[in-house]
Parts: C-alpha cells; sequence; structure tokens
C-alpha cells in the first residue's frame, strides 16, 4: 500500500505540475481556445495507460506459473531500472522544467497549433502513465492486491488535490524538497523491488541461488503475517533472503543512495541563474 501510494503520488505530482505548465503558459499566452487540446491530449494519455495496465495484468495472468514468475521478476528489474533513471531524471530537471515548457507552449502559440500542445500533454502524461502502469504492476505482484490497489488510488487522489493546487496558485510547493525526499523513499522501495525480482528468477532458475538462505526469521517475523506483509510492503522484507537477494539490495541502497543525496554540481549555477524548486511551484 505503501509503495503503490508513493509511487501514483510521485508520478500523479509530476503529471499534474507539466500539465499546469502548460495551462498557465496557454493562458499567459492569450491562446484560451488551445485548452481543450491540452485535456484531449492528457485524456488520451490517461486512456493509454489504463489499457496498458489491464494489460500488463491480464498477461501475467494467463501465463503459466513458471512463465508468470519469469515475466513478474523480469518487469520488477525493468521498473527498478526506469524508476532510478526518474528519480535522477527529476531530481535534475525540477527547476529548468518552467522555462522548457514556457518555451514550447509559446512556439506552439505562435503557429496557431493546438494539437502541438494536445502532443505535449499527451506525451508528458503519456510517459508518466507508462511509468506508472509498470510500477504498479511490479508493486502488486510483490504483495496484497487490493492494498496496492488502495494505496494507488489514494497517491493519484493527493496528487490530484495537489497539482490542482499547485496550478491555482493556493500551494507553495518546494518542488526541489518534495523530489528529494520522495526519491530517497522510493530508492528505498525499489531496492526491495530488485531483490524481489531476483527471487522470482532464482524461483525458475534464471539467476543462480548461490546461498538459498542466509537466514530464516519467518517463525519470528513473518513475511506474510502482520507487521511482516507492512515491512515487505515498505522495504523490501524476506524473513529467508538469499545471498544474491541481500547483496543486491544494499549495493543498490547504498551505491543509489550515496549518488542521489550527494549535492549536484549544478547547485550554484542554479541558485546564479534562477529561482528554486519552490519558485517553480509559485510560477504554475
Amino acid at each position: 500500500m505503501v509503495t503503490s501510494f508513493l509511487i501514483t503520488l510521485r508520478e500523479g505530482i509530476e503529471a499534474a505540475l507539466v500539465v499546469g505548465l502548460v495551462l498557465a503558459a496557454v493562458q499567459k499566452t492569450g491562446a484560451l481556445g488551445m485548452r481543450r487540446f491540452v485535456w484531449y491530449g492528457v485524456g488520451v494519455a490517461v486512456v493509454m495507460s489504463a489499457l496498458v495496465g489491464a494489460g500488463l495484468a491480464l498477461t501475467a495472468g494467463s501465463l503459466s506459473e513458471t512463465a508468470a514468475e519469469v515475466f513478474e521478476g523480469v518487469a520488477s528489474l525493468v521498473a527498478v531500472g526506469l524508476l532510478t533513471f526518474m528519480i535522477f531524471w527529476m531530481r535534475s530537471q525540477a527547476v529548468r522544467m518552467k522555462q522548457e515548457i514556457d518555451g514550447r507552449v509559446q512556439a506552439a502559440a505562435g503557429i496557431g497549433s493546438g494539437w502541438a500542445l494536445g502532443i505535449l500533454a499527451f506525451a508528458a502524461v503519456g510517459r508518466e502513465g507508462l511509468e506508472t502502469a509498470l510500477f504498479l504492476f511490479a508493486s502488486f505482484s510483490a504483495t496484497d492486491a487490493l492494498a496496492a490497489t488502495v494505496g494507488g488510488v489514494a497517491g493519484l487522489a493527493v496528487a490530484v488535490v495537489l497539482g490542482y493546487g499547485l496550478y491555482r496558485g493556493g500551494l507553495r510547493l518546494d518542488l526541489r524538497a518534495f523530489f528529494r525526499a520522495t526519491g530517497a523513499l522510493l530508492i528505498v522501495l525499489a531496492a526491495g523491488m530488485l531483490a524481489y525480482g531476483l527471487h522470482e528468477l532464482q524461483e525458475v532458475g534464471v539467476v543462480p541461488v548461490v546461498v538459498e538462505h542466509l537466514w530464516d526469521m519467518n517463525s519470528v517475523l513473518d513475511e506474510k503475517v502482520g507487521v511482516g506483509v507492512f515491512l515487505k510492503a515498505l522495504v523490501g522484507y524476506n524473513g529467508n533472503p538469499s545471498l544474491v537477494e541481500v547483496a543486491a539490495y544494499w549495493a543498490y541502497l547504498i551505491g543509489v543512495g550515496v549518488l542521489f543525496l550527494r549535492p549536484e554540481r549544478s547547485t550554484a549555477q542554479t541558485h546564479a541563474s534562477g529561482p528554486a524548486g519552490g519558485a517553480v511551484a509559485n510560477g504554475a
């Protein structure tokens, strides 16, 4: 539940932020008649993302047990790769996003192309939607589907409210701090997702086991009951992990965590050339 909540909150905020910036830029250009094209693009992207999510679920459900484990394992590893890229990309782009979108919207308005705005909105929301579909599929595979669904819907609802507040100017959100905090949490979740994906591939012999169980804590804290279920969803807890799972988990958590938390080299230039992340929200 926590994993899916954070995923949809983070992805939803990114999509809402882009749409809000596009609409704000359209309003500044005075081309208000083009706003409907933005919503056309958003609508098509949402439908496409829902279809992809349903397709992933149906595909996994129609496979044999062995094939399903391979599918879920590979999907989890792909999700970890995309999640890692998204975390670092958003960390570097949060400040520059407003300027880039303003330029694209002004160019589209200058040539009177509402469809260009629709494509811009479709590309932004569609990318976030496809990533969310894949991330949620991996999350659903690793935990209880009902809890993951509730968390995903709740995260999306909060993202919509925050996105609307940013657009209307009623909220002052420091985007740099927001993406840094959620990025750190998602690194922990991605480490658990990585270990889960490797576990599934070990089950079918695609990845070597090496040492099957480094320890077994299920008699004390069962991963399938109570607190163990919560910890499994939150940090990827496994009561009896293999050597490969433990090594991959900590290598990812420490390696990616250090890279993410180190100071940005461009920080000084950013402060010298423009406003910080909070000002981006204000401008939306």
